[in-house]
């Protein structure tokens, strides 16, 4: 059973669920789900170069998913990851055929601003070594948006802009360390609310 026979979708005039279709002057048509990945895919690059045209700019999978079916007018109610990890992982051939930046670093998870386990396809791809941490692929990732910013925007910062983790992973980021530096703040005096040396015992109140 492959995707589309798992994931409901719009009848047409005979009652049959479709997974993937179009509506041409009116009538709904099925669409096969690897002719809709295809067209998805065709959407996605064009969009992803947009988006690239906007320094530090991002789109989320959500963003995405739904603009590849308004550009190629195939429709699904298919859940979004079962589909659009195929759509992306032909942008990293394609990018990488090309000789462009992964433009796939531009898209990330609305909730933590992450582009996920999927940028691994980005790093295989290029032959590089899988990231050590989902700290250190959210790092390259960033370097990677400066890549494509660099290529497709227009006004770019003096000196040529630099890397910097999506809006949302960054306030994760920032709140880490918040907590972080709470934890290692050294201890005060509970009388006096000086800070202790590291004897424990402070040198006002004994």
């Amino acid at each position: 059973m492959d995707v589309a026979q798992r994931e409901g979708g719009r009848q047409d005039g005979s009652g049959q669920q479709l997974g993937y279709w179009r509506v041409a002057d009116g009538v709904t048509v099925p669409v096969p789900y690897a002719e809709a990945v295809a067209a998805w895919r065709a959407a996605a690059y064009p969009l992803l170069v947009e988006v690239a045209g906007s320094y530090r700019a991002v789109i989320t999978y959500g963003e995405l998913g739904r603009a590849v079916q308004d550009a190629s007018g195939i429709r699904t109610r298919a859940l979004l990851q079962n589909w659009i990890g195929r759509v992306l992982g032909g942008g990293v051939v394609e990018a990488h055929r090309r000789g462009d930046p992964p433009l796939t670093a531009l898209v990330v998870h609305a909730d933590d601003g992450m582009v996920g386990e999927g940028y691994r396809e980005v790093l295989q791809v290029a032959g590089l070594p899988a990231a050590a941490g989902e700290h250190d692929r959210e790092v390259h990732a960033a370097g990677s948006r400066l890549a494509c910013y660099r290529k497709y925007c227009a006004s770019l910062p003096a000196g040529g802009g630099s890397p910097a983790l999506a809006p949302r992973y960054q306030d994760v980021v920032s709140r880490r360390r918040a907590a972080a530096a709470a934890e290692r703040k050294a201890p005060v005096c509970p009388t006096c609310s000086i800070e202790l040396p590291s004897a424990g015992i402070c040198d006002t109140c004994g």
